[in-house]
């Protein structure tokens, strides 16, 4: 089931199409839409998580390096509820 990314790449807002099937997270979602090559940040991710104790290092070392790439915000829409039909 696909659900709609939102982020904001320097500093302008932009909406895509978002699926589990075809990324791992949202950021990677992100950087592909805006033809960013993750390759070496995926390296060195890999590296921090087997180093670290927890998933605070990783969280902290991907925020970091997104906002260096120019993105300040990456998050998934809001699913509206359904509703009941009454």
């Amino acid at each position: 089931m696909s659900r709609t990314l939102i982020y904001t790449y320097k500093e302008e807002q932009k909406k895509i199409t978002f699926s589990y099937d075809q990324f791992r997270n949202i950021h990677e979602a992100a950087a592909a839409a805006e033809g960013i090559d993750l390759k070496l940040f995926l390296k060195m991710e890999q590296q921090v998580e087997a180093v670290s104790k927890g998933s605070k290092a990783v969280r902290d070392y991907r925020d970091n390096y997104f906002k260096k790439l120019g993105f300040s915000v990456i998050t998934l829409e809001r699913k509206e509820p359904l509703d009941s039909g009454e």
